[in-house]
């Protein structure tokens, strides 16, 4: 490909995301739940943007916010999310939008550049009311039923009461135009170390991992934490406890080397010191990128359980509540990411996966998906430390206007 890259306007870049972390911020990071005014701000933000780069579109019956251009010749998608994790980072999302926002205004305001980008943010990839709930919607993968039953994971308050309180009640759900795009490309902090460890710039995504979930039950006798013997007690709590110390011990037997879990909530029934828990919780979440894998942690999950109610003072039932597929990032996206960071980051760029879940996964299921990432500072992510050097920032800005203007090209 001869032509020359274009100008991309990084300074602009990073002012777009200080604005975007102005808004709500906590400490360094922000604080900005799924339609909590926070959010909503960020995204009227976006809205009045969309001009600049030639975009309209209003929110949808969700949340989404999805910019279209009139422009002629082939349609781009790019975007990500921003609404954020509790009390948490001020990239994981926004970086995504601010350089979709960026490659539309470079590319589609270019009379020599063919076809146009348009920009999305999609509603609730963090999952406060669900999962990938916008992206699903977007692609037909959530149901009115679905919305109904969904409740913010802390607070209980039902998605339609929320969508209600913002004005977004019935309102149309945007859905995916078949053959409108020619792919989707997204970016994002990687939230790990690779790319930092190793003194590169840009990680290029070949697949995102499948992420499944597990509700883990265990059912004792509530009793007197006093006058109970040792001896007699079936104590939940304890019988957890137990359990997950037995996961971290036997699953390395048969996970891949990429493979993790997480336990990331426990709950204790009555949760009263002077009372043995009759019944406790654990919450149990698998990712690799490979469904053969996972399943064979979730036959040997289901056979501990077996053995731990056959053997022990408590009852142990396993449930499944969340299967997210893994998805492969297209070839094609793939080799026009790492020609661009040849261009800008040359030998600094590494095919990587993402063992992290992303909006990017839902729309490769109906158009061919690409992932961009830049690093993350000591990896950390999902806080309020999150950060990524400015320098970083606008390397990953130029790679990302770079490869859409190559992808859009090559048609």
């Amino acid at each position: 490909m001869t032509a020359s890259p274009v100008a991309v306007n990084t300074q602009r870049v990073i002012a777009d995301l200080n604005a975007l972390r102005a808004i709500g911020a906590y400490k360094t990071g922000v604080h900005k739940p799924t339609f909590s005014p926070e959010h909503m701000q960020s995204l009227d933000w976006l809205s009045r943007r969309f001009g600049e780069a030639g975009l309209s579109g209003e929110l949808d019956g969700i949340g989404n916010l999805v910019g279209q251009s009139p422009k002629s010749g082939p349609k781009l998608l790019a975007g990500s999310h921003l609404e954020s994790q509790s009390h948490a980072g001020w990239l994981d999302g926004p970086l995504g939008v601010v350089y979709a926002l960026e490659a539309a205004r470079v590319l589609n305001n270019d009379p020599a550049i063919s076809g146009a980008v348009e920009v999305a943010a999609w509603c609730d990839e963090e999952g406060h009311f669900g999962s990938l709930m916008g992206s699903r919607s977007y692609v037909g993968a959530v149901t009115d039923e679905e919305i109904d039953a969904a409740r913010d994971r802390k607070s209980g308050r039902s998605m339609r009461d929320a969508l209600r309180e913002v004005g977004l009640e019935g309102r149309p759900r945007a859905m995916v135009e078949p053959g409108r795009h020619i792919g989707y490309l997204e970016a994002h902090i990687e939230q790990g170390d690779t790319l930092e460890s190793q003194g590169l710039k840009i990680g290029v995504v070949t697949s995102i991992v499948g992420i499944w979930q597990y509700r883990i039950t265990f059912t004792g006798v509530q009793n007197h934490a006093g006058t109970t013997r040792m001896a007699v007690r079936k104590d939940a709590g304890l019988a957890l406890a137990y359990f997950c110390v037995a996961v971290d011990e036997r699953f390395p037997k048969v996970a891949s080397p990429r493979t993790v879990w997480t336990t990331g909530r426990i709950t204790l029934d009555p949760g009263a010191p002077s009372i043995i828990p009759g019944s406790a919780e654990m919450l149990l979440q698998i990712r690799d990128a490979d469904v053969e894998v996972i399943a064979r942690l979730e036959a040997l999950l289901r056979s501990m359980a077996e053995e731990a109610s056959t053997n022990g003072p408590c009852q142990v039932a396993i449930e499944r509540i969340r299967v997210g597929a893994p998805a492969a990032m297209d070839g094609r996206i793939q080799d026009a990411v790492e020609a661009a960071s040849g261009v800008f980051a040359p030998s600094k760029s590494l095919r990587m996966q993402s063992g992290a879940g992303h909006d990017a996964q839902i729309l490769a299921t109906v158009m061919p998906a690409g992932m961009l990432f830049v690093p993350s500072i000591g990896g950390i992510s999902h806080h309020w430390t999150e950060n990524t050097s400015d320098e970083d920032i606008a390397i990953g800005a130029q790679v990302f206007v770079e490869a859409c203007r190559r992808i859009l090209a090559a048609g």
